[in-house]
This record gives C-alpha cells, sequence and structure tokens, in this order.
C-alpha cells in the first residue's frame, strides 16, 4: 500500500540519524538546502552507543557556536587516559595539549547528544527528521540515483531527492540497495562493553 504523501521532495536524503546524519542534516539545512534524515527506530534510546565526545567533535560544537550550551548537559570529563600494563600505570592517551577549545573526552550518553543536535537543526527551515522509516530501496532514473523507498510508519513512501546518502552504519541499507562492494580492512580491534555500578566515591 502506498501512502497519499507518496512522493517526499527534498534536495538531500540522508539515511540514518547517528552523529554523522544528524550534524550532516544541520549542517546543510544551516547552508538552506532542504533535508531529510530518516531514522529507522522511534527514539534515540539505545544501548551500544559510543558515549565518548571527543575533542575533535567539541571543537566543530564550538565553531557552530553552541559549545557552551552543549556542556551544560550532563557529562563528564577524561584530560588523561591511563591503563595498567605489567602492574605499572602508564599514560594511554594525554589530551591536556592539543590545540582544541576542549583539551579533554567528554563522557555523554549519546542519545543526549543527538537531541541536541537534532533540536538545533529543527529549529532551521528545511530540516525534516522522520522515525520509523526503514529505507526498502533506490529510485533511479536514467541511471541515476534520486531518492529512496521507505517504509515510514508501516505504510511505504518514495522520497525523491538529488543527492542520497547512506549514514546508516555497518549494516547500510542504502550500500547494499546501491550494491556497493565493502572493502574490509580487517582492523585488530574489539571493544568489550559493560555496564558497572558507580558509587559515589568513586574518582571521575
Amino acid at each position: 500500500m502506498t501512502s497519499s504523501r507518496a512522493s517526499l521532495p527534498s534536495s538531500c536524503c540522508i539515511a540514518g540519524a547517528g552523529p554523522a546524519g544528524l550534524m550532516l542534516g544541520y549542517l546543510l539545512a544551516r547552508n538552506s538546502i532542504p533535508v531529510t534524515v530518516l531514522e529507522k527506530h522511534a527514539d534515540f534510546l539505545r544501548d551500544f552507543r559510543g558515549d565518548t565526545i571527543h575533542p575533535s567533535t567539541l571543537e566543530i560544537i564550538w565553531r557552530l557556536g553552541f559549545l557552551e550550551e552543549f556542556l551544560a548537559l550532563p557529562h563528564q570529563k577524561a584530560e588523561r587516559l591511563s591503563g595498567e600494563i605489567d602492574g605499572q600505570e602508564a599514560t594511554m592517551a594525554d589530551f591536556t595539549r592539543l590545540p582544541t577549545q576542549c583539551k579533554y573526552i567528554a563522557f555523554m550518553p549519546q542519545w543526549d547528544f543527538l537531541n541536541f543536535i537534532n533540536a538545533k537543526a529543527a529549529e532551521l527551515p528545511g530540516f525534516t527528521l522522520i522515525h520509523n522509516a526503514q529505507v526498502d530501496g533506490l529510485i533511479e532514473a536514467q541511471g541515476k540515483v534520486c531518492g529512496v523507498k521507505a517504509t515510514i510508519d508501516g505504510e511505504q513512501q518514495k522520497i525523491r531527492s538529488e543527492l542520497v546518502i547512506g549514514c546508516d552504519g555497518r549494516n547500510s541499507a542504502v550500500r547494499k540497495h546501491a550494491d556497493l562492494a565493502v572493502q574490509n580492512f580487517g582492523a585488530p580491534c574489539d571493544v568489550l562493553w559493560l555496564k558497572i555500578a558507580k558509587l559515589p566515591d568513586d574518582p571521575e
């Protein structure tokens, strides 16, 4: 079944409202480019989200002019990261010498970060975020991608756009439907993610 709103126009359609998708959507709308961002989930409240806001990201937020407002959100700061190797404590990373406004990593739930960027983007004309929107395929004409087919709140719709950008993660639907090959670099990196209780007398 196709919705009566079957063809929604947009200059740019971004699949995925993670940090990359939302920030790109904000920057495009800030430059008066109509943009629609599609997010397959109903909200941003999901586990296994990176909770680190790095100095380079904080620098971008400062350059955009809302760092003070952003840092008013609950967060923790880490100027250095240390570890123990063979019984000896070692500094793994030291951010205090970086040529940035914020010389630390900020630990903040990613949903707070995404809600903040979305709120800023929503103030701009031409920005649209659609939740519960799953990309089902690409619209092609004369050998060119000109939009996406998506299921939005259970209804099939078409969003026509001059540019389609896949920011929908490692299992990207946009990449799959575009038949783009994945290049695996075999980076030997694993992350063990777990939650532990934080006691009142624990250090920062």
